[in-house]
Formats: structure tokens, sequence, C-alpha cells
């Protein structure tokens, strides 16, 4: 049995978070107890919630979603290359840029492949913007989880100063 002045230094020990594990495991046990000094009595409350919250468990599925691996990105990248490096050999082969009109055939096609690429990079650019907005809407609502950590935090605190002092 162990002495009510003992389990009084625990429990400052416990509030001051100075216990080892072995104390805060005779502090559970003391609160298991069927009797209870009357003015301690105000922790078994507490114990009681640690001891029930630690039964808990998660029960819902976590689903894991395999992405498969694109490689339009890479393939996107290689023809940015190559566009620009056609621009830069079509800049300095040239005195005079040629007008749309004055293009061959082929060239015409080429400009028009190059355009659609391009404006494939732009869109698929957008796409990845776009789910860059989603990722602020996420640090939105983790900011506001860690608010109400904040309410839990000061309620604990409330509730630790009030089960320090003694019952009149």
């Amino acid at each position: 049995m162990v002495s009510d002045k003992h389990i009084e230094t625990l429990l400052e020990k416990y509030d001051n978070g100075e216990t080892t594990l072995k104390e805060e495991q005779q502090l559970r046990a003391y609160f298991a107890q069927g009797t209870i000094a009357p003015h301690l009595e105000s922790y078994r409350v507490m114990f009681q919630y640690f001891s029930n919250t630690k039964e808990e468990t998660f029960t819902k599925e976590v689903p894991i979603h395999a992405k498969k691996r694109s490689y339009i990105y890479q393939w996107i990248s290689v023809a940015a290359v190559i566009v620009i490096m056609f621009g830069i050999f079509i800049q300095f082969n040239n005195d005079r840029p040629k007008t749309f009109g004055e293009l061959t055939k082929e060239e015409q096609l080429v400009y028009n492949q190059t355009k659609e690429a391009l404006n494939l990079l732009s869109s698929k650019f957008n796409q990845g913007a776009s789910n860059v907005s989603v990722l602020g809407v996420v640090g939105n609502q983790f900011d506001k989880g860690a608010e109400q950590v904040e309410y839990v935090s000061e309620f604990s605190k409330t509730t630790n100063k009030i089960l320090k002092q003694p019952n009149k």
C-alpha cells in the first residue's frame, strides 16, 4: 500500500513533468484502485480518462493509392529543348525574320507542331499550378487544426491549475 504523502509527492512531480515511467505507472495503479484519499479524488477523473483513451483504436481504412509514373513530362522537356535549339538555329542563320507566308510548307508544319507542343506544355504547367493551389488549402486546414490543438492545450493548462488546488 502506497502512502498518501508519497502519492502527493508523485503528483507534484507529475504536474511538473518530472516523473519517470515507473512513477507514472504507480500513479495509474493508485488511481485505478477503489479506495483513494478524498483530497486526491479530483485526480481520479484525469487518470481514468487517460486509461480509457489508451484503449481507443482507429478503425477506418486508410486508402493507399499507387501513382503511375508518367513519362510525359520528360518528353515535353525534350520537345522544349528541341524547340529552343531550333529557334536559336533559325535566329543565327537568318538576317531578317520571315513572315508566316514566306515559310515553306514544311516550315509551316514544323511551326504549327511547335506551337501545339508549347500549348500542351503550357496546359500541363497550368494544371500543375492549380494542383499547387490545393496545397494552400491543405495548409489552411492544417493551420485550423493547429489552432484547435492550442485550445486543447489551454484547456489542459486550466485543468491542471484547477486540479492542483486542494478542495475546500
